[in-house]
């Protein structure tokens, strides 16, 4: 593969998890930069087809059951046909790792499969797949690595691909908007009353990315009462957390007029619920794909860190994180300690934030 070709086509087999999926998007700018014509085939998973397919630098989606041996299988017939000038392999599944490997392409990068059957992964991506699960150097030091590591998810990438870094985006449907903004109206949004999304929760994962409900309830509190003025608090989150949400809502309802619980409900598809989001003055959010979804965005964030690695996210000076200062912070233990992200720091980052925007 040379750069400067008059068309390149470049498949991109990245499926999960929904918010990685996005930020990965960061890197097709710089990829576009290399050739004269890039021509972009996306391969991931159905729910996170709405985060790539309307992308300016995409051409075509396709989607895959990592899990389902027969759509893994159509995947590769449909794309047999062609000899990608590179591919980019950016996920460590064996099912995944296979497509790799069976598909035609003059450069790979990425994880793949050798000829005994064993994933493995090439060279150029060490920087970043060597601090997963498939690290040449093992467990301990691919998280050793894990923790030192102080450099974006972008940079990463950059860096392995030979490009400049960019940044993820997400062209939404008009339908999407209309959502919002009649979301808007009905719930008298933006008659100058302060917006601020609160997207606190976490998957079943790592239940410490989120926090306790108490928590979220004291800093609206906190916040509403420092600002001198009502806040209106969009309560965020997927369908597992219906009960949370109802929780947090409840419980801001009780503190008064100066603080006002706005639920848009837990079952908006991808879209909806990103533009619904892109309504808040701010947002407060765990390390998920809301967060992801902010940045793309251009929202401003405070965003909270405690079992994963808050170096690894770029805000492109969006906002600012709060990071656990316990010893088992960038652990990826699910029950991590996040005692250390008070209301007090996050309060403060908000303050810090919302003065910085209303400059900006």
């Amino acid at each position: 593969m040379a750069d400067g070709l008059s068309m390149a086509t470049l498949l991109v087999i990245k499926t999960g998890a929904l918010g990685d999926v996005l930020r990965t998007t960061s890197i097709l700018p710089g990829l576009a930069a290399r050739f004269d014509d890039l021509e972009v085939c996306w391969v991931t998973a159905a729910a996170a087809k709405p985060l790539v397919e309307r992308h300016r630098l995409v051409d075509r989606v396709v989607t895959c059951d990592p899990k389902d041996p027969e759509s893994i299988a159509a995947v590769r017939a449909g794309l047999a046909d062609t000899r990608w000038d590179w591919l980019l392999s950016l996920d460590d599944e064996e099912p995944l790792c296979a497509l790799a490997a069976g598909l035609a392409a003059e450069k790979l990068s990425g994880a793949t499969l050798d000829q005994d059957g064993q994933r493995i992964y090439t060279d150029d991506v060490e920087p970043w797949f060597g601090m997963g699960l498939l690290a040449r150097a093992g467990k301990a030091t691919a998280d050793a690595r894990k923790i030192s590591n102080q450099r974006t998810h972008p940079e990463i990438f950059a860096t392995m691909f030979g490009i400049e870094p960019g940044r993820p985006e997400l062209p939404l449907p008009d339908a999407a908007g209309a959502a919002a903004r009649a979301f808007a109206q009905q719930n008298g949004l933006g008659d100058g009353r302060l917006l601020v999304g609160l997207n606190t929760g976490a998957g079943g994962r790592w239940t410490s990315k989120g926090l306790p409900t108490d928590r979220v309830v004291a800093y609206a509190d906190a916040l509403a009462k420092a600002s001198g003025q009502p806040i209106d608090f969009l309560i965020l989150g997927g369908p597992n957390e219906r009960e949370r949400n109802g929780e947090i809502a409840s419980g801001i309802k009780g503190l008064g007029d100066h603080a006002r619980a706005v639920d848009p409900g837990t079952d908006n598809d991808i879209p909806t619920f990103s533009a619904i989001l892109g309504l808040c003055d701010l947002l407060l959010t765990s390390d998920s794909l809301a967060l992801h979804l902010g940045v793309a965005l251009d929202v401003p964030i405070v965003a909270f860190f405690a079992p994963t690695s808050a170096a690894e996210i770029e805000l492109y000076g969006l906002g600012e994180k709060v990071v656990s200062t316990a010893t088992d912070y960038c652990t990826y233990r699910p029950d991590a300690d996040n005692t250390t992200i008070t209301v007090e720091r996050l309060v403060a980052a908000t303050e810090r934030v919302l003065a910085a925007n209303a400059k900006r």
